[in-house]
């Protein structure tokens, strides 16, 4: 498990779980900074959640989120949380992004968001070192004129800004802007931008072409959206945003429209005409 804790700017168990006033006694402590209810405490993927940022305003849609950790302005600092871990790399994908792509998976994400279907790389210590000969080969897999660009996703890219700030520049330096960068985090546009962020993340924010941003929330999972698990998440044009201030969605976004329960008036996601 990651070695999170206060001092990173993750609540521990300690404090929480023993309240006079009438805590639940079902809570227990694991001793690895998280809380869990006693029928979760064998499942590791499991976790309780916290608003960490309780009353501050403007955090962008979904947020706060009662089944993820929401942090305050700073409080998650990618510079101590990381350990330049990867938890896989993929060649020519079509799924994240646009057109042909590598994508980079990296380890450790403290949203924990419920139902998420990478939990199993929530452990920034889950997979295997960051080295020259995978940077090397990132870069070189870029080359043919095919690849569009490169994914970063994981995981939380914006808490793994030691590796892939290293990684970007050099595919700034080497490929210019031939090749685009798209990025998944759990953050929320308007958290990235608010007071008190530490640098590092607006830093490769700058670097990023299209930001697909925040948590994902079960409640609204849609599998017809493009690129994307719910409907509070957006695909942003970064460096149009970040021109005029606001969020300016990627233009090229097409999301897939269901008909056929318009047109027989049923809809088989909430179990009308299931076939008998």
């Amino acid at each position: 498990m990651s070695d999170l804790n206060d001092s990173d700017g993750v609540a521990g168990a300690s404090g929480l779980a023993s309240d006079s006033s009438g805590a639940d006694p079902s809570i227990v402590s694991e001793g690895d900074g998280w809380i869990r209810t006693e029928a979760e405490a064998g499942r590791r993927h499991k976790a309780s959640w916290r608003d960490f940022a309780d009353g501050e305003p403007g955090r962008g849609p979904g947020v706060p989120y009662a089944s993820s950790n929401n942090p305050a302005a700073g409080q998650w600092d990618g510079r101590k949380l990381s350990r330049s871990i990867v938890a896989d790399y993929k060649r020519m994908v079509v799924t994240d992004g646009e057109g042909i792509r590598n994508s980079l998976y990296v380890s450790g994400c403290p949203f924990r968001c419920l139902e998420c279907y990478n939990s199993s790389i929530w452990d920034f210590q889950a997979g295997h070192p960051y080295t020259d000969a995978l940077e090397d080969a990132i870069i070189a897999d870029l080359k043919p004129h095919y690849i569009q660009g490169l994914t970063l996703l994981g995981g939380e890219p914006m808490l793994n800004t030691p590796m892939l700030l290293r990684l970007v520049r050099r595919l700034r330096e080497e490929y210019g802007h031939t090749k685009d960068i798209w990025c998944w985090t759990g953050y929320t546009w308007e958290e990235l931008m608010r007071p008190g962020e530490t640098p590092d993340k607006r830093e490769l924010l700058d670097y990023v072409d299209v930001l697909v941003d925040g948590r994902f929330i079960a409640a609204q999972k849609d599998s017809l959206l493009q690129f994307r698990g719910s409907r509070n998440q957006r695909v942003i044009d970064v460096r149009a945003s970040l021109a005029q201030g606001t969020v300016v969605l990627w233009g090229k976004l097409h999301d897939q429209h269901r008909f056929i329960p318009d047109i027989y008036g049923k809809d088989r996601s909430a179990g009308e005409g299931a076939a008998s």
